[in-house]
Formats: structure tokens, sequence, C-alpha cells
């Protein structure tokens, strides 16, 4: 494989326009994302109808991730994620449409966020598996850590100009700033020379979809590193959900803190996210992999039990800032390693199958965790707790498992005789 643009230093090249275009893109959905809500409650007033629109969004990633993950591996994946966002702005733009119409209703405010959803994975998948091919090996980290920081600054940005267009324009028009960002970001792509797809797919002996589906579980499962980073991920977010979950209800009980010092709590998250994104690949080439994932979580984990002691909102916003800082370096560091254990052409599987066991761990953690908040009336001791017990996942994992010697599993380094094989075409094409 040639060598390909160096994502290390000033943007520039393909990956400069693929993460320009990313990052508008991210600005725009976190827009949607604040301006959705606001519109369900202004046409209901209702509490239910809010936790709806956020539950519709899980549904499509447990029902159709794994095939949607197969069905990518089979495509060109640059031509897809072009056809993706210009379906997503004709989707988003039915909202005004239907506003304007005086036709707008909750249910298709489900509707379309639902679809949404749905095409939103089958970017997502692309995307997971196109940056390999946008960037060197080395320079892999830093290009997932940009993409990461990217999304987080989005997340601070996004409600604030959600804010200001929300005095000027209607809420249902606001969305229409979000089809503009999916535009701009079809054309980045369209102005990417290189392929997305580093191996061409055989389509001399085809199979069926469920059988790639399977494909890739096997693999995953029988593959040391990749099956253990799942099961860590799954075990980490069931703990971690409640935490992240009930920030809201801690910092009211807690905290006692007013409406825009709790928005300021999350807004430090991201701002923590964003930092610890950009620095991940700097800190990568210090460390390994192992080390670097290891002590993210470990960290995490200590200051979870710190957040739960905090009575100051202001210290609480940097223990916050902290706390998703070194959760968003530990999903780097995971994230990276899959992509280079990964043969190419089951990149999204990989990633789909990683997608689906984080979700079903979230709303299954965050529902029992609730339960025991609302027994206890104690959030503090149920974050303690909950760090407590986290701690013990990393430890576990990093001390008796393949994730102690994770890069010994990266393609191309020597690797142990029980290292999972998969059917695969030889003819590898260049990235250009």
């Amino acid at each position: 494989m040639q060598a390909t643009a160096s994502a290390s230093g000033p943007v520039r090249g393909d990956f400069g326009k693929f993460w320009v275009g990313q990052s508008i893109s991210n600005l725009g959905s976190s827009i949607t994302l604040f301006a959705l809500p606001l519109l369900v409650y202004e046409l209901t007033g209702s509490a239910v109808n809010l936790a709806l629109t956020t539950a519709v969004q899980f549904v499509p990633h447990l029902l159709f991730g794994l095939i949607i993950g197969a069905y990518v591996d089979r495509l060109d994946r640059k031509k897809l994620m072009i056809t993706v966002d210009l379906l997503r702005v004709v989707v988003i733009s039915t909202i005004p449409l239907m506003a304007a119409l005086d036709s707008l209703t909750v249910s298709w405010i489900y509707g379309t966020g639902f679809v949404m959803s749905i095409l939103t994975i089958f970017f997502d998948s692309s995307q997971f598996a196109a940056i390999p091919s946008l960037v060197s090996e080395k320079d892999l980290v830093t290009a997932n850590g940009r993409i990461q920081a990217s999304f987080a600054g989005a997340q601070i940005a996004g409600p604030l100009a959600a804010g200001l267009l929300v005095s000027v324009l209607p809420i249902s028009g606001v969305v229409l700033v979000d089809a503009s960002t999916f535009l701009i970001s079809a054309f980045s792509l369209a102005a990417i020379k290189k392929r997305f797809n580093l191996v061409e797919r055989d389509t001399t002996s085809p199979s069926s979809l469920w059988s790639d589906v399977m494909e890739g579980l096997r693999y995953v499962m029988r593959h040391p590193v990749l099956r253990d980073i799942s099961l860590m991920l799954a075990l980490a977010n069931l703990l971690a959900a409640p935490i992240y979950s009930q920030v809201i209800l801690f910092a009211d009980v807690q905290l006692n803190a007013s409406r825009s010092e709790t928005a300021f709590i999350y807004a430090t998250g991201a701002l923590g996210m964003m930092l610890f994104g950009l620095m991940a690949g700097r800190i990568r080439k210090r460390f390994s992999f192992s080390t670097v994932a290891k002590w993210a979580l470990i960290i995490e984990s200590c200051l979870y039990v710190v957040f739960a002691l905090m009575t100051n909102v202001w210290l609480a916003m940097i223990v916050f800032g902290l706390m998703q800082g070194h959760g968003i370096l530990f999903n780097v560091q995971t994230s990276s390693l899959r992509q280079l254990i990964t043969p190419n052409q089951i990149l999204g599987r990989v990633m789909s199958i990683a997608a689906v066991l984080a979700w079903s761990a979230i709303p299954l953690g965050s529902y029992l965790g609730g339960l025991a908040i609302e027994a206890t009336g104690r959030p503090d001791q149920i974050y303690a707790i909950l760090g407590g017990v986290s701690l013990i996942i990393p430890l576990f994992f990093f001390t008796f498992t393949e994730l102690k010697r994770a890069e010994k599993h990266i393609l191309g380094t020597e690797v142990e005789a029980d290292q999972p094989t998969i059917n695969l075409p030889d003819n590898r094409l260049s990235a250009s």
C-alpha cells in the first residue's frame, strides 16, 4: 500500500478535506439535536414525548446495525457516503416543508429521526472504514482524535448556534442549516481523490448478506483483541451509562446547580473531549495503545468517585471535563486498534458489531442505574460504587487478556498461530 498523506501536520490534502467537511456536518447535526427536542416540546409539552425523541434514535442501531455494517463492506464507501449525505438533505428538509404546509406532527418528527438514524449508521460505518485509506498508520490515532475532537467541539458550538438561530427563525427552519451542512459534507467527499476501499471486493463468488454478517461476527469473536475490546466496552458502558445519563439529577440534588450551571457542566465535558481528542495522537506517539487505553479507563473510573464527592459546581465542571476527556482518549485508542487489526474489507462489519454491543449496554445500564438512584435517593453513593466497580474492568482486561499486548496483533506484525483467518481476496489496491 502506498504511503498516504500525513494527518499529524497542518490540515491538508484529502484528510483535510474529509475532516473539514465532517466538522461542518457535525456542527449541523448538533444544531438539529438541540432543535428537534425543542420542537417536540413546543408541539406537545410532554416529557414522555421528549424521551421518545431520543429513544427512536437508539432503536435502529439494535435492529439494523449488523446488517448495515455487512452491506457497507459490499459497496464503494465514498459513493455510499455521498449518497447518504444527499438522502439526509432530503429527509431532514421534510420537517420545515411539513411545517410550512401546517402538517407537521410529532409522529412525522419521530419517523424522520428514525430514518436519519438509519442513514447515520450507514455513514458512520463507512467513515470508520474510510479513515485508514486517508492517512498513514502512524497518523491514524491523530486522525481519529481530530474526528472525535470536531464532534466534541460541535457539541459545544451547536446548542449555542441553535440558541441564536431560534431567536430569528422558526424552530422547524433551523434544521435547514443541518441540511446545508450535509451538502457541504457531500461536496468535500466528492473532492477527495483517494479510494475509501483499500481492497476490492471479490465478486467471483458472491455471498449472502447474512453470511457476511456471520463472517464478521465470527472474526470478532475468534480474534482475542477484538473480542476482548468488545466485551470490555460493553461492561464499561453498562457501568458508565447511569453516571452520564443522570448528570442533570446529580447536578440538582448534589450540586444544587442552576440550569445554566448544569449546561456549563455539559459544555466542559465536551471541551474535555475536544482537547483530549486533539492530544490523542501525541500521547500515542509516546506510549503504546495498551498503556494509553488502560490508564485512560483507570483514571476515568477514579474520576467517577471524585465526581461523586463534589459539592462545588465549578470544581465538578473541571472533574466532569476530565472524565469525558479520558473517556474519549480511551475510545480513540480502541477505535484505532480495531482499524489496524481488521482487514479493510470487513471494517464496516466490525464497526457495526462494536456499535451494537455498546448501544445495547447503554439503555440497560441507564435503566438499572436509574432504579438504584431512585431507590436510594443518593446519586453520589451510586456514582462512587459504580466508579469503584468500573476500576476492576481495566485492571482485569489489561492484566489477564491479550489486550496487554494488543500491538502484536496489528496487521503486518508477527502474531501467533491461533490468529483467526478469513477467506478474503489478495488483490490489494493502493489508496490512491
